[in-house]
């Protein structure tokens, strides 16, 4: 389950990365506000043919509404609009620097808030990636001003965001990124419209192509391996799409390459390694529970069983019992309980 997620995340950050610097080329087409909504947008429009394989249950939409809109407001709509507005006051090297703060508010809030187990391999992690994030961006010129700020508190309402979505098992993965693409993308492209104009076709179908890959794909694939791994986890692997992103810039579009990147690169990898063999062994305690995700039958607490014939890996709404057992875990789905005395 933890390469699972961990390569869930990868590939998440392998797209996002990707995205950013086309979506960086059509910034200059569009206004930030009409660019974000566009790539939410695609991000709706790409998991359509996905969002009727497995329906929500009205329990489940009544249970998962509160959490649900905590991450749409936050991560969707609040957080763009802050990044958005700092941009425009913060030189680029401070916005680089500064969204290595989605990675450690992501991490502290997943421990002090959340509950969730880190370990001493995580923490390294996440500092050897936060290290590598500031070698990447910096240039020397870093200001702490408005703008800085405002990115801060964008990082912020990511950082709730990506632990929210990570513990929100009523819904499948598609379902989420279908509402945070249609109700984050709408808002934001309807201020972007009414600031800046309709832009050219060319430029909204690119939006729109880029956003289903880099936002649609990214996303669904992200909420999934934090379901394995964690949010703290999660985060920490999908800290990595920056150097992705650079690395494309290298490739395709021909930017120079300077050997402070390619340091930065490899401490990433590095800490990124941490993620694998991070898992934990204690006598734990399962509540009962109903919830909604993907599964299999033989990783000891998927016990129930069928009328018909399933897939080897399924997905519905399922209860678990009372359980009381011990083996290696990581804080999963199943293994987010209080380790006070572990």
């Amino acid at each position: 389950m933890t390469r699972r997620g961990v390569i869930r995340c990868s590939l998440a950050a392998v797209l996002f990365g990707i995205s950013a610097p086309a979506a960086s080329r059509l910034a200059g087409h569009m206004g930030a506000f009409t660019l974000a909504g566009l790539l939410y947008l695609g991000a709706a429009i790409a998991v359509l043919p996905f969002i009727g394989r497995v329906r929500p249950t009205r329990e489940a939409l009544r249970r998962g509404a509160p959490r649900l809109a905590t991450a749409v407001v936050l991560g969707g709509a609040v957080g763009p609009v802050l990044f958005a507005v700092g941009l425009s006051h913060a030189p680029a090297a401070t916005a680089s620097l500064l969204l290595n703060l989605e990675l450690v508010f992501t991490t502290v809030l997943a421990y002090f808030v959340f509950r969730e187990h880190l370990g001493r391999r995580v923490v390294a992690g996440t500092l050897l990636v936060v290290v590598a994030g500031l070698l990447l961006g910096w240039s020397g010129g870093a200001d702490l001003r408005w703008g800085a700020l405002l990115i801060a508190g964008a990082c912020l309402c990511w950082g709730v965001d990506n632990n929210v979505t990570a513990n929100l098992d009523e819904l499948a993965p598609a379902h989420i990124t279908l509402v945070k693409g249609v109700i984050a993308g709408g808002a934001n492209l309807a201020i972007g419209l009414a600031l800046g104009g309709t832009p050219a076709g060319w430029s909204i179908l690119g939006a729109l192509l880029v956003g289903g890959f880099g936002y649609g794909a990214s996303i669904t694939l992200w909420i999934a391996g934090a379901r394995d791994l964690g949010a703290a986890r999660g985060q920490l692997v999908f800290a990595t799409a920056p150097f992705v992103g650079a690395i494309v810039a290298w490739t395709v579009f021909a930017d120079p390459l300077r050997g402070r990147e390619l340091v930065s690169l490899v401490i990433a990898a590095v800490g990124v390694s941490f993620v694998l063999h991070s898992d934990h062994l204690h006598e734990h305690h399962h509540d009962a529970i109903e919830h909604d995700h993907e599964h299999v039958h033989d990783d000891g607490h998927h016990a129930h069983s069928h009328p018909g014939e399933m897939p080897v890996r399924h997905q519905h709404v399922h209860r678990h019992e009372a359980l009381v057992h011990s083996h290696p875990h990581v804080p999963d789905l199943h293994h987010r309980h209080d380790h006070a005395d572990a």
